[in-house]
């Protein structure tokens, strides 16, 4: 476990539901299939963890023994001082001894608390088991293209990068987004700012009409148990921004939307529960010196049409490939060609069991860039939240969570920029956002004052 882990997360409250035993891994099937959990942890390119994890389970163990050891013992004492007192006799020995145990039952109650805690940190950064179809990888090289759809365009001029286009219209501005807060931030202005908003009402009522998402309007500052719930806390503290006054700003609509089910037990009539949101998003992009250092795809500050589904265990594949379709969708509406891959283990988030990646082709960078992942969280998420549902035999047990971008919204903007540019520096807009942009069928240059 990395150094200052368990501290993270006892002194900002990351934690876990205590006292109900909610893991990200139940320790129990570790302790069984030991082999499987390392081979799965190799095959992420981390190292074995189940022979450190089962020792650490079976001191907490122990120290749970102990612990009620001592409180039978003082439960047979307390009956022993009562009869002897009942009959007149003398107990002070006995009340000695009770009193004795009563700090030995709070220095062992401490110690188990201790084990504990330290269990469920480690458990806390354990990535996922990855499902069995999953490519075995050891990075992006490894990725399994699944799907390859419409055609890269063509042009009779050599294609222009987005914030070339964008400031040549002069309504992209990364100079001002700089004054205003520094770098990683843009300003958009007229007919660009109405063109973004556009994709994500037209995003939304794809997702909302055709799909069966019901739309929410979320917050963008949670408490830190969401995150940790969403399993951003604690792996990805350093890439979220967190206010003074104990708040986090949302990574992606993920984070409130999963939780909208936390500490709950649904009816299995209810599920599948389908959310959207369009939200803005903050990411701090720690360690991404020197990345995308030019244009919208690498920003502090984005905007994103979210989709997380709820589901039972059974139906959560199915589940992924009807969010799979529904994200798709959006650049098939837009005409734009993109390719889908299975990402391969190594290349997988680590709260991920099967994750999708839909890659747009950019023709100014003449490549394809991620716009969308989709994925299986399987019950992981699940546990950390206390999210279950009461299935036909009135049994409980862990919902299936997923989650995908339907679709990053500013890179979809900059999907629509390139690959809709005209010779004379105009952009084409798409048919099915021409309502949205009052009939305009081409962006146009023109002067904006601000």
């Amino acid at each position: 476990m990395p150094k200052g882990t368990l501290e993270i997360q006892q002194g900002q409250g990351y934690g876990w539901t205590r006292g109900k035993g909610y893991i990200m891994l139940d320790i129990k099937w570790i302790r069984d299939n030991p082999e499987v959990l390392d081979a799965a942890l190799i095959s992420r390119r981390a190292a074995p963890a189940a022979l450190a994890l089962i020792a650490l389970d079976e001191k907490r163990r122990l120290a749970v023994q102990t612990a009620q050891d001592i409180q039978s013992r003082r439960n047979i004492l307390a009956k022993q001082i009562g009869e002897v007192k009942s009959k007149g006799g003398d107990a002070k020995a006995l009340m000695e001894e009770a009193a004795s145990l009563r700090e030995t039952l709070t220095q062992a109650e401490a110690v188990m608390q201790e084990l504990e805690d330290e269990l469920q940190a480690t458990l806390a950064i354990t990535p996922n088991i990855p499902s069995a179809d999953v490519p075995v990888g050891t990075s992006e090289k490894d990725n399994v293209e699944v799907r390859l759809w419409g055609k890269k365009p063509t042009f009779s001029f050599t294609p222009r990068q987005h914030f070339e286009l964008g400031e040549a219209l002069g309504l992209m501005s990364f100079e001002d987004g700089a004054k205003l807060s520094g770098a990683r931030f843009v300003v958009l202005k007229g007919d660009l700012a109405r063109l973004e908003r556009a994709l994500a009402a037209f995003m939304l009522d794809v997702h909302t009409a055709d799909y069966g998402y019901t739309e929410i309007s979320p917050p963008y500052l949670v408490r830190p148990q969401a995150m940790f719930g969403a399993g951003q806390l604690p792996k990805f503290a350093e890439e979220a921004f967190a206010t003074t006054n104990d708040y986090w700003l949302i990574p992606t609509a993920e984070v409130p939307l999963t939780n909208l089910v936390a500490d709950e037990i649904l009816e299995a009539e209810r599920l599948p529960l389908r959310f959207v949101a369009h939200t803005p998003c903050f990411r701090s992009e720690a360690g991404a010196a020197g990345k995308d250092t030019r244009g919208m795809i690498r920003m502090h500050q984005f905007s994103k049409v979210e989709l997380v589904s709820i589901t039972t265990p059974e139906a959560s594949e199915a589940e992924h490939q009807r969010m799979l379709t529904a994200a798709q969708s959006i650049l098939e509406r837009l005409h734009i060609h993109y390719r889908t891959v299975v990402l391969c283990t190594g290349d997988m988030g680590g709260n991920s069991q099967k994750t999708y990646d839909i890659e747009v082709w950019l023709p100014g960078q003449n490549a394809y860039r991620e716009i969308s992942s989709c994925s299986n969280f399987g019950a992981y998420a699940a546990r950390r939240m206390a999210a279950r549902y009461r299935g036909e035999d009135k049994k409980t047990q862990f919902v299936h969570t997923l989650n995908g971008s339907g679709l990053a919204v500013g890179r979809t903007l900059v999907a629509v920029l390139e690959n809709g540019q005209q010779e004379d520096g105009t952009i084409l807009i798409p048919d099915v956002l021409k309502p949205y942009m009052g009939g305009c069928s081409f962006l146009k240059a023109h002067e904006v004052t601000v």
